[in-house]
């Protein structure tokens, strides 16, 4: 009786290639979602858990994000500058409109697992704010979401 053997994939196995993805009407958390799926490398049949399989995305457009219902005036985004009185916020329509790219790579960051690998995934993220990238460089292909 022969045993199927589990594929799994070794970490110089896994050839890099890029997607780019225009982020222009498409709901935030939509958008992290499919990403986060791109970058773990879930979509491939060879994805292995302990070895990053993912390919890189450029996202352009980040200012023209979507927030559905009243996100972008009552989400709030907060964070401690570590000095007293330091508790700094400000709602997701003016980090959309000042920092673009943190909004996406945070909402990205929270859907992929919260290990080493993670960080490793997050390095192969490109957020643009505006249209034109400068990753032409990487050939990226189109991801539709």
């Amino acid at each position: 009786m022969s045993r199927r053997q589990t594929y799994l994939a070794k970490p110089g196995e896994i050839k890099k290639t890029w997607r780019v993805v225009n982020a222009e009407g498409i709901p935030l958390g939509r958008l992290a979602a499919e990403v986060a799926v791109v970058l773990m490398g879930k979509h491939r049949p060879e994805y292995t858990p302990h070895t990053d399989t993912g390919e890189g995305v450029v996202v352009t457009n980040a200012t023209k994000v979507a927030l559905t219902g009243r996100k972008a005036e009552q989400r709030l985004y907060m964070w401690y500058t570590k000095y007293p009185g330091g508790h700094k916020t400000r709602t997701y329509g003016q980090l959309r409109e000042s920092k673009p790219e943190l909004l996406i790579e945070n909402a990205v960051r929270r859907m992929l697992p919260k290990n080493r690998l993670s960080r490793v995934m997050m390095k192969n993220l490109r957020v643009v704010g505006g249209a034109e990238h400068e990753f032409a460089n990487l050939s990226p292909t189109e991801l539709k979401v």
